[in-house]
């Protein structure tokens, strides 16, 4: 199942909602399962509708697998009704061209990106990671406040002239936990989406060398989206992907094997410490899946689009 965050204009100012992917079009899913409630003869569809499958996509994370589970009752609600409109008069679909399509979601709870793929490694830093590396996965934390989605334009920040995309994945916790298990945390995982880390390399460069950081070289755009693709629905080391700049590929490829699987990280991340729903994990740059190990960087107005099977299309333009 492919999950989106949208908005939509309204008499009282914009509303988000949380949707389903379907044929081009985005389910409301508490809309949609509120009439599927209704249908059943349920005295307050709407009420119970809005506790279980919230219209924010942290809070419906939060609710586990109920929302889900309403989500899939709200699709089969919508795919077989005549009527399109719920019990309050809301729309059950949206085509995916008349709203505005969010990031699947729009403020993570918190954001962290890792390093684990071992050609990454070797081919940005040119020579052998180091032994820490293959010790623990490893990792920064960027700014959850500056997550955009699919179309929209990034504006590079004055302080950089260095400009580089980062073909990445990323999984979105689902379930709240502490202390772990590797063995357990497929079972914390809600789904994932694809991850553009967009860098400024020389002010990155700069802050590496004070062996802190990155800050400012990462924390003005993170792109996510287009759909959170629920984790029974995506194999993360198998999926084909693609960058391409204004219609050129310049990355290609499978993930491969990440040395450092994402139950490995959420083991790592939760020892004494607590997820939660909401909380991004990037898996860092895939091979050869940025212009640094290119040896080529954007240029304004340049168009980056990313491709991953199974969750769809990212875009956006630098400026």
């Amino acid at each position: 199942m492919k999950l989106a965050s949208f908005e939509v204009d309204t008499p009282v100012g914009p509303q988000r909602r949380v949707g389903i992917a379907d044929h081009g079009d985005l389910i409301d899913v508490t809309t949609a399962y509120a009439a599927a409630l209704a249908a059943d003869g349920e005295a307050d569809p709407v009420t119970i509708a809005e506790a279980h499958a919230p219209p924010e996509m942290v809070a419906f994370l939060e609710r586990g697998d109920r929302a889900l589970e309403a989500a899939r009752r709200a699709q089969e609600y919508a795919t077989d009704a005549d009527e399109q409109t719920g019990p309050n008069g809301g729309q059950l679909r949206f085509a995916e061209d008349d709203v505005r399509v969010l990031a699947p979601i729009p403020r993570p709870n918190s954001l962290r990106d890792f390093m684990v793929y071992e050609e990454h490694v070797k081919n940005a830093m040119g020579e052998d990671p180091p032994e820490v590396w293959y010790e623990m996965p490893v990792y920064y934390k960027s700014n959850a406040d500056s997550v955009v989605g699919t179309g929209v334009d990034i504006e590079w920040p004055e302080y950089s002239n260095l400009m580089d995309y980062e073909l990445e994945i990323a999984a979105v916790i689902g379930k709240q936990g502490t202390d772990i298990a590797a063995e357990e945390a497929g079972e914390y995982i809600a789904g994932y989406t694809i991850f553009n880390d967009f860098s400024a390399r020389d002010i990155q460069g700069q802050e590496m060398e004070a062996r802190l950081g990155p800050a400012k070289g990462k924390d003005f755009a993170n792109a996510f989206g287009p759909y959170l693709v629920t984790a029974d629905a995506f194999d993360p080391e198998t999926a084909t992907m693609r960058a391409e700049v204004d219609g050129e590929t310049w990355s290609e490829g499978t993930p491969g094997e990440m040395y450092h699987s994402f139950a490995d990280i959420i083991e790592h991340v939760s020892q004494s410490e607590t997820l939660h729903p909401g909380d991004v994990l990037g898996s860092g740059t895939v091979g050869e899946g940025c212009g640094l190990e290119l040896g080529q960087f954007l240029e304004s107005g340049n168009t980056v689009t990313l491709h991953v099977d199974g969750i769809g299309t990212l875009e956006n333009t630098v400026r």
